[in-house]
């Protein structure tokens, strides 16, 4: 099988930007120069690579392809740096998937300093499922609970991050008086980050043995999100940092003081000789060493 780097590009554009239209922007060509770089590519591998939908979605075999294209590409990168010139498409562009309270809390240090030498494409999702993203191809390294390495990948373990169940005192007083029970909890509405956050609802099986099912509030934003628990919107886990100065203020409770869920988190990434992916690694690891629990 001949491969052709530009077909490869052409791939991981399509898969990026969602369709060909968008590729044919990003890669200054027309939209027939990039369906015809696709033709050739599955021509070559035997195999239908991307699914025509919206958006475009790369097949299993175009996975493995889609793999190869973001290491040739971050390889190509790190090459022509080390020869010499002042190309910016010569700039090492990584993708990573980072969690949400990952990144408002000890993440945002680790990626400090990296640049110009790199430039980063950070995909926020769910710690439970952003392993998923590894093994399509779309990112070269994620934070992730998935102590299992996705094939190709290896592992490291950052730690644990502690959340506690938190609300605002009004809202204890008005819908847990007697402490968390099953029945309290599931009337009590509830603050989730997405559809995919299922810390609330762990929490709430600890501590009562059983599984609840309360009225939530869906809420995709960091700050947005531990703003509305102390407003009383509903209570929800919060990552210890936070549920900590807010707990100084008075601005928010304990649920079940002595109670708490540890994520345990691991850095897994792929097995490919890039500089930058390696001082990337070290970074992580060494900044999860000093802010998360071990």
């Amino acid at each position: 099988m001949d491969l052709d780097p530009a077909q490869l590009k052409a791939l991981a554009a399509v898969v990026d930007e969602g369709s060909f239209e968008g590729a044919a922007r990003l890669l200054s060509v027309t939209p027939s120069a990039v369906s015809q770089r696709i033709k050739a590519l599955e021509r070559s591998a035997g195999h239908v690579v991307v699914r025509r939908a919206r958006p475009c979605e790369p097949t299993v075999p175009g996975r493995a392809l889609l793999r190869l294209a973001r290491e040739w590409s971050v390889l190509e990168a790190e090459a022509a740096g080390v020869l010499g010139g002042d190309d910016p498409d010569a700039h090492v562009r990584l993708a990573i998937a980072v969690n949400a309270d990952s990144l408002s809390t000890w993440f945002p240090p680790v990626l400090a300093g990296l640049a110009p030498h790199v430039l980063l494409d950070v995909r926020r999702e769910d710690q439970d499922h952003s392993a998923a993203l590894l093994r399509e191809g779309s990112v070269m390294a994620a934070v992730t609970t998935d102590s299992a390495p996705v094939q190709g990948c290896r592992v490291h373990h950052l730690g644990d991050m502690r959340y506690l169940a938190v609300a605002a005192p009004h809202f204890v007083a008005r819908w847990l008086p007697e402490g968390p029970t099953h029945e309290a909890l599931g009337q009590a509405p509830l603050l989730a980050f997405t559809g995919k956050d299922a810390l609330q609802d762990r929490f709430a099986e600890q501590v009562t043995g059983r599984r609840v099912d309360p009225p939530r509030h869906l809420v995709p934003s960091n700050h947005a999100f531990v703003e509305l628990v102390m407003r009383g919107l509903g209570w929800g886990m919060v990552p210890e940092q936070a549920a900590r100065a807010g707990a100084a203020r008075g601005d928010l409770v304990e649920l079940a003081p002595g109670q708490h869920l540890d994520v345990p988190l691991y850095w897994q990434h792929w097995k490919v000789g890039s500089h930058w992916l390696g001082v990337l690694t070290g970074r992580v690891v060494e900044h999860a060493a000093a802010e998360l629990r071990s």
